[in-house]
């Protein structure tokens, strides 16, 4: 899947969650689910969600509980937006497996997914700054200071896009090869986090 077209469903997936504007709204994703975009319109929505997640636990106010209550709700789509990577990653591995890949190829830094994470993360960026940068309650030098960091936010748009269809035409011409490691997060793991171990 081209950039372009991963980010045309992460604006879809932040426009639908914007129409409530509430991290309980349930998701209706409106892709099959043995289609990769419902993969990407999902792990969006994720993002979405708990980027407002992070908005609301910044409250100098909360209550307590109700922090710990979203901090272990962070957690749990922290996993969640890392399975989700990998399980992309998955559908890569699978789409250029039959590459034949060429002598002196090179590995990238990162794999797709967490390229297209990045991605989804900026176009949640560039939605919000837009808000800031045309909020009629807002001072005039705010909205000049935020269509400033807009206009960074775009350019850097247009970089990881290209970044990441340069990456995957490698991909396809062997030029580079897919090699994924798991993340093996170990703070949700009883058997390797110690203080989880030593309440059992």
């Amino acid at each position: 899947m081209k950039s372009q077209k991963a980010y045309r469903i992460f604006e879809q997936s932040i426009h639908d969650y914007h129409k409530s504007d509430h991290v309980d709204t349930p998701i209706n994703n409106p892709f099959e689910k043995d289609d990769i975009r419902h993969l990407f319109y999902h792990k969006n929505w994720v993002d979405t969600v708990q980027w407002h997640l992070e908005d609301i636990i910044r409250d100098p106010e909360i209550d307590a509980q109700e922090a710990l209550a979203i901090k272990r709700r962070i957690d749990k789509s922290n996993q969640v937006r890392t399975d989700m990577v990998e399980y992309i990653d998955s559908y890569f591995l699978d789409l250029y497996k039959s590459v034949q890949i060429k002598k002196g190829a090179k590995i990238n830094t990162e794999s797709p997914a967490w390229a297209y994470d990045r991605l989804s993360i900026l176009a949640l960026k560039i939605y919000h700054m837009k808000e800031e940068a045309e909020r009629s309650d807002a001072s005039e030098e705010h909205r000049a200071a935020c269509n400033t960091k807009l206009q960074v936010l775009l350019e850097q748009r247009t970089d990881l896009s290209t970044a990441i269809d340069e990456l995957l035409e490698d991909f396809e011409h062997g030029e580079k090869y897919m090699k994924v490691y798991r993340q093996m997060k170990m703070y949700n793991d009883d058997s390797l986090n110690p203080v989880l171990r030593a309440r059992k």
